[in-house]
């Protein structure tokens, strides 16, 4: 499949906010850059309309863009060349599978991310990566929602979790997800392409959302009903001016927050099911 890639020159003051509003549109995937963003999108009949939204979206924050064409073919030679290893502090290392392995890390997840959302480079997989360190997931049952490439649900079977379901809406996400869980030997993972309607299962002991606020915000009440007693949600692709109204949904619906964290303009918070 042939994709479009935008390369959009934002200035660095306003990349975040700029990505914030992309990420409402039907890209694929995202990869920041020196002088902005790039963002990719499937060559089908959707294009027209996303590119009249994208418009609306660079004349209000005065940035430019071009769209070039990427042959199927060249995509994985395209992540290759771009795609570096990263480090969560000692906890966890994520590479692709071209990398030497990672040295005095506790846990190494290996991907390849194709057209789905979710390296670790980004400050909101960042931050969950960071935040799910200081929890005890074994034996637990976690949901990741919007899994995009399936690295919080590989990172969750290899932190001892005993069962995990793994949701995206985007086929991209979900077949990336197969093949990166089992490039891990992640076999407590059980991916699902659908949304949170289609995950039937409930008492869940730690549930993984790294989406958007508009999804994370429609989708709090059920992810409580989904949480067991006790049960923790961590969510993040919030930005920190959008915290509040979060926080005031997640408390209507009786979630407790416990903590939450920023780096650069993004948010990750974690609540409880009392």
């Amino acid at each position: 499949m042939d994709y479009y890639c935008y390369d959009i020159k934002v200035a660095t003051s306003l990349r975040e906010v700029a990505l914030a509003f992309l990420s409402e549109l039907p890209f694929d995937s995202f990869e920041e850059r020196e002088d902005g963003l790039r963002a990719y999108l499937c060559k089908d009949g959707a294009a027209e309309d996303v590119e009249s939204e994208l418009a609306n979206i660079a004349a209000r924050l005065s940035f430019s863009y071009e769209r070039r064409l990427i042959p199927a073919q060249n995509w994985n030679a395209l992540w290759e060349s771009n795609f570096e290893p990263i480090r969560v502090g000692n906890h966890c290392g994520v590479r692709a599978h071209f990398h030497p392995p990672m040295e005095a890390v506790k846990y190494e997840v290996v991907i390849s991310p194709k057209m789905a959302f979710g390296t670790g480079h980004h400050a909101t997989t960042y931050m969950m990566l960071e935040r799910m360190a200081q929890d005890d997931l074994a034996g637990m049952k976690v949901l990741d929602y919007g899994c995009g490439t399936g690295i919080l649900a590989i990172l969750a079977d290899k932190m001892g979790a005993a069962h995990i379901d793994a949701v995206d809406v985007e086929e991209a996400a979900y077949e990336n997800t197969l093949d990166n869980a089992k490039a891990n030997d992640a076999t407590h993972i059980r991916a699902c392409h659908g949304t949170l309607d289609d995950i039937e299962d409930g008492g869940y002991g730690y549930i993984l959302a790294n989406i958007n606020r508009n999804v994370i915000l429609n989708s709090l009440r059920s992810l409580y009903g989904k949480l067991a007693p006790g049960g923790v949600l961590l969510v993040s692709g919030i930005l920190a001016a959008d915290e509040s109204l979060v926080l005031a949904r997640a408390k209507a619906v009786k979630l407790h927050l416990t903590d939450k964290n920023r780096r650069g303009e993004w948010s990750c918070i974690r609540f409880v099911r009392q």
